[in-house]
């Protein structure tokens, strides 16, 4: 019977166990640089089959949020190559995930104050983090440009250009952010994609980035060395859709044409309801599930959102995932491997402390004692 803590092969990435590191947004990337505290909070975790990176943007016109990392200049590129140095030291595998916000940004984060860019010209009901005044805050996203057809094969190269400087700089591979609202589920979906040229209207349409950002990415460090993020039903940043089962499925189709590491599925309201639906029907994951592997796919199969260690047990010895991405509970527990095979109990997250700060509520939560002596207090930043 296969376990939680049994290795597994992800396309080209070899992994320990099955338990992931969700990609959790910290906001201590000053000037969207990772800091040397980045690389050991990483560090610490590296014990998990995979760790995936906080939401890390392509180009400053994809950053949506002050303080979060970038994947686009030498000084971004310098601080994650360390930050994965470190990681494969401690024996551990790391993705970067690969994000452009869209319209979920604000005019100062901008190349000149600039309008963020989307489908369509739509505002998005939503929140994005900003520094004024030295202080962080949370405002109303600003209002959106839609994007001119002759810039969309300049987006693509800018994911071909980060998914390649990724591997270049240390990481095993990346995860394409195609979730929460973000720049191509704005496209996938009917509620924030009013286009009426090849790139929206029906289905076939409003998947069309997404298959060429994945022609651009696979072909340029192979499909083995690629994974996706989805999130069939989540409302995160004004997402909507009326028919999310039959778009979602149409998605994993596409999806299925690539020999990709992983799919990742948000099931439910990211961070929230595990059983949240959009509109009257529940969202059938199972079906999805099924759909995928009709069509051919063979990627393994990362479910997210809620799981405890009973249920992500239970998934994984039942067959119904491969991989069970932990989000929260990897912020409080650096240790959570050995935590979840012992059965041991859990640090409760501060959520104070989950966007911007130092040390505190980042690399200080203490390990399970090691039964040497050893006090189990994280290592701090070096």
């Amino acid at each position: 019977m296969t376990t939680l803590f049994d290795p597994v092969k992800a396309g080209d990435i070899d992994l320990a166990n099955r338990i992931v590191m969700a990609p959790l947004t910290r906001n201590r990337s000053p000037r969207a640089v990772p800091a040397p505290i980045t690389a050991t909070y990483y560090e610490q975790r590296a014990s998990a089959g995979l760790i995936i990176t906080e939401a890390t943007a392509i180009t400053q016109q994809g950053q949506g949020y002050a303080d979060v990392p970038g994947l686009y200049s030498d000084e971004q590129l310098a601080g994650w190559k360390h930050v994965t140095d470190k990681v494969h030291a401690a024996g551990g595998k790391i993705v970067v995930q690969l994000w452009h916000v869209g319209r979920i940004s604000h005019t100062s984060l901008q190349k000149d104050d600039g309008k963020p860019v989307a489908p369509s010209a739509l505002r998005a009901k939503a929140k994005t983090y900003i520094i004024e005044d030295g202080k962080g805050k949370f405002v109303e996203t600003s209002e959106p440009r839609a994007l001119e057809i002759d810039e969309l094969p300049g987006l693509v190269e800018d994911y071909r250009r980060a998914a390649r400087a990724a591997i270049d700089n240390g990481f095993d591979g990346v995860e394409i952010h195609a979730a929460n609202g973000y720049l191509i589920d704005q496209f996938l979906r009917s509620g924030s994609n009013h286009r009426t040229d090849e790139y929206g209207g029906v289905i076939e349409n409003r998947i069309r980035l997404l298959g060429e950002v994945l022609d651009a990415i696979t072909q340029e460090i192979g499909a083995g060395r690629t994974g996706i993020r989805i999130s069939p039903v989540t409302p995160a940043n004004d997402a909507s859709d009326p028919d999310a089962q039959t778009l979602f499925e149409a998605v994993v189709q596409k999806l299925a044409q690539y020999p990709l590491a992983y799919v990742h599925i948000i099931e439910g309201a990211t961070g929230g309801a595990r059983d949240f639906k959009q509109g009257d029907t529940p969202f059938d994951y199972a079906a999805l599930r099924r759909v995928y592997k009709e069509a051919g796919g063979r990627a393994l199969w990362m479910a997210n959102n809620g799981y405890d260690r009973a249920l992500a047990l239970k998934a994984v010895e039942s067959g119904e995932a491969d991989l069970i991405a932990f989000g929260k509970l990897y912020i409080a527990n650096p240790d959570l491997v050995r935590r979840l095979r012992d059965d041991a109990p859990m640090n409760e997250p501060d959520q104070t402390t989950f966007y911007g700060g130092g040390e505190h509520g980042y690399t200080d939560y203490p390990f399970l004692a090691d039964g040497s002596g050893h006090d189990g207090v994280a290592q701090r930043a070096s």
